[in-house]
């Protein structure tokens, strides 16, 4: 899980600081996103590694709604979402282990509910 998780809130926000870099030319936007995927990280990823199997995962194929966005703002809002689940999941889970990281985890969740309504409503 954590090793999903971690995947999984990385990529959102890249997906998010790619759009706000390339499309938008927004480089305020894009180096908040970029501090902020810097922290969504943990110093020892090695042992994560060896419970990884990807090939296996029974939810791996795309659902439909994956495949139905239509806009940038779709791709943006889906990757927050993506993102802000992926950091309360990791807050949770190191509740058990590193309540140092737990804490970690959940401030990049709030930085990202602050920085989704700034991007969005920026967009309107």
């Amino acid at each position: 899980m954590v090793d999903a998780n971690l995947n999984r809130l990385k990529e959102g926000i890249r997906v998010i600081e790619d759009i706000a870099r390339y499309s938008y030319s927004d480089k305020h936007m894009a180096s908040q996103l970029k501090t902020l995927r810097h922290h969504s990280k943990i110093d020892d990823t090695a042992p994560l590694l060896h419970s990884r199997d990807s090939n296996n995962d029974v939810l791996r194929p795309s659902t439909s709604s994956e495949m139905h966005r239509t806009t940038l703002n779709d791709i943006i809002i889906a990757n927050y979402k993506r993102a802000q689940e992926s950091a309360r999941v990791l807050e949770e889970l190191y509740k058990l282990i590193d309540p140092i990281l737990s804490e970690r985890f959940k401030t990049v969740r709030y930085e990202l509910y602050t920085l989704e309504k700034e991007q969005l409503l920026s967009c309107e």
